[in-house]
């Protein structure tokens, strides 16, 4: 059974690179591409749960385990923006 997460609980860490987040993203998702992660991880809040996103999933999923390793608490957005349906920006 898929967490239900409440919507001002919810934020988005899309992990594609920016010329993929060019063409539209999940509004008020947070930039911050796969290979970025672990420099960036100070623009993160440990206290926040975190959902990730990228393309198809596959970056997603290894983007969870990095943050996981670095002590975040994340969830994986199964399917990433293929499997989409909301708004975009």
């Amino acid at each position: 059974m898929a967490k239900q997460i409440a919507p001002e609980e919810v934020f988005i860490i899309d992990v594609r690179e920016n010329g993929e987040v060019a063409s539209g993203k999940i509004p008020s998702a947070n930039n911050i591409p796969l290979g970025q992660l672990a420099l960036r991880k100070g623009e993160l809040d440990k206290d926040k749960t975190y959902v990730v996103v990228c393309q198809s999933g596959n970056r997603s999923k290894a983007a969870c385990g990095i943050l996981e390793a670095l002590g975040f608490k994340v969830e994986d957005m199964v399917g990433g923006m293929n499997n989409w349906n909301g708004n975009i920006e």
